[in-house]
Parts: C-alpha cells; structure tokens; sequence
C-alpha cells in the first residue's frame, strides 16, 4: 500500500470516528419535536413569547429563555444545587412549549403567563446568577419521547416513590409511556414538612371538598384507603357512602393541607377526618427533592431527569 493510500484512509477513518463522534454528543436530533406553531419570531435563536405578567397586568413580550428565569426561580430555591436546577430548567422549558402546542392563555394576546393557576410558579425578583446559569447552560434542552413534547410532570417529594399518571393525577387518558414508578431518591435534606404530613379536616369539610369533586356524601360515618396504586398513593377513598377519588378529593379540600395521596393513616375521630401522609404533591415525574439529593451526590442533570422518566430523550430544540 502506497504512502499516499495510507495517509488517505487515516484520513477518512479520522472522519468517521469525528461523525461518530458528534452523534454520540447529540442523541435523539432525528427526535426532535416540531416547534409550536404559534411561535414565529426569534430572538438569536430563542423563540420570543407574549407572557402577562400578572404583577403589572399587561403583556410583556420576552424570549422563552428570559421567562424560564423567571419560572425556574418561582419553581425552585435560587441557592439549590446547580444541577438540580438544570434538572428544573429542562422540565420547565419543555413545560411551556407543550403548553403553546396544545393550549390558549386566558389572558388575551399572550401565549402564556406567570399566573401559577395557568401555567408555573413565577419569580422574577429571585432571580440571581446562578438561576440564569441554570437556564443557560441548558439552553433549548427539552425532553423529547417520539419526537413529541411530553407533559414534563415534576413534584416536590414522592415521599419514596413516584407514581403513574392515572393513579397521581387521575389521568383520564391513556397511560404516557413516559411516566414511570420510580425511587424518588429523596433523603434528609428535604424538608420535613414535605417529607411527612399531618392534617385535620371538619365533616363540613370534607363533604364540601367531596361535592366539588363530584360526589354526594349523605353522613360521614367512614373515612379509609380504598384502591391504592403501585406506590401505595390511594386511587380512592372511602367516605362515608362514596367511593371517592383521591386525587380530584385532594385538589378539592387544599392540596397544601392534603400534601399527598401517599396515606399513612387516615380515621375518624369526633365528627373529624385526621390524616397522616409522605411526600408532598402529586407524585408523578420528578422529585425536587430527590433532584436536591441527587445533584448534591454528583449526578448531572439530564441523567437526574432520566431517573424519573422512561422512553424519553433529551433534545436541542434551538
């Protein structure tokens, strides 16, 4: 073989592994999701989204990056973990573009708000340096399962394990699947008022709770677990004569006070229901506390992410 042969195949090996290479550096780039279609103009790349910004009851015109900011700081302390707060960022940002794929704001003339009822928690004065590292160094990150935005579901504790979608949220759809039970890799960092819980709720209360979550209780003469998911939340409860959703009945008498549907006693006692749980929220997707606890373990965020998703891929949308 001549020198020149040689030196032409290295050539062209050198090239491979380089290609190689830069494939391995960006899975999933056949799987990205189409960008909302409402979007249309771009700043540097970044889309530029119309968001009412409650505070000043107006429309503000800002880049999804500048809004992430403000969403991040809202979601998560601004001094947690650098990862966790990636972790944070990812979920966030692929939070909004499937709100604009599939949604309308209620406020007119914007795609979407800082209002925490619509959309996310909202934070713009806490907002520092290390929140906008965060948003940075994950810019255009997003989660991707078949090349569609998921519902990028994050809670603050599972209270040991995380939960599927029909039995978290009463998901009325088909199962994603891209949710999964998990370890919530929770430890004792996380606050003990989100790790475990206690609560007490009037008769009144709960029935009222009870009607708005669509069932009439004649006399509260029970109060008990029924149906209970693969992490052991409860699907149902027993009160009285009704067979009541947990979930919708949480939403229903104050999801603060009711943390979780992650039941560790439940009773009657004189005229009123006490209630003993773990974990703090739904239960579905990722932990911020087990995000805290991993980041502070050394793991990076998009492998954090994983940790709490199945059939997904983390992808560059811009």
């Amino acid at each position: 073989m001549s020198k020149q042969l040689r030196l032409v195949l290295a050539c062209l090996l050198l090239a491979a592994a380089v290609t190689g290479c830069a494939r391995a550096a960006n899975p999933g780039s056949g799987n990205l999701p189409p960008m909302p279609d409402k979007i249309d103009t771009f700043e540097d790349g970044v889309p530029v989204l119309e968001v009412y910004v409650v505070e000043k009851e107006s429309v503000e015109k800002m880049t999804l990056e500048e809004y992430l900011c403000g969403v991040l700081a809202g979601e998560m302390k601004n001094d947690w973990p650098m990862e966790a707060l990636k972790a944070q960022a990812i979920l966030a940002r692929t939070f909004v573009l499937k709100f604009m794929t599939e949604k309308e704001s209620a406020y007119q003339g914007a795609d979407i708000s800082t209002d925490v009822e619509e959309a996310q928690a909202y934070d713009a004065a806490s907002v520092n340096d290390r929140i906008r590292k965060a948003v940075e160094e994950t810019r255009g990150l997003v989660l991707s399962s078949n090349a569609e935005l998921p519902y990028a579901w994050f809670h603050a504790h599972s209270g040991g394990k995380t939960e599927h979608a029909r039995e978290g949220l009463n998901w009325k759809e088909g199962e994603p699947n891209y949710t999964r039970v998990a370890d919530g890799h929770e430890n004792d960092s996380a606050a003990p008022d989100a790790a475990a819980w206690t609560a007490t709720f009037s008769a009144d209360e709960v029935i009222a709770a009870a009607k708005t979550a669509g069932y009439t209780i004649s006399t509260l003469d029970v109060a008990a677990v029924g149906d209970v998911g693969e992490s052991g939340r409860a699907v149902t409860l027993k009160l009285g004569n009704q067979k009541v959703n947990a979930p919708d009945f949480r939403i229903a008498i104050g999801s603060v006070r009711m943390r979780s549907t992650l039941l560790t006693d439940i009773k009657l006692e004189n005229g009123k229901v006490a209630m003993a749980g773990k974990g703090f929220g739904h239960g579905v997707g990722m932990s911020q506390w087990g995000a805290y606890a991993l980041a502070d373990g050394g793991m990076p965020a998009q492998e954090i992410v994983l940790r709490y998703f199945q059939n997904v891929e983390i992808v560059k949308m811009y």
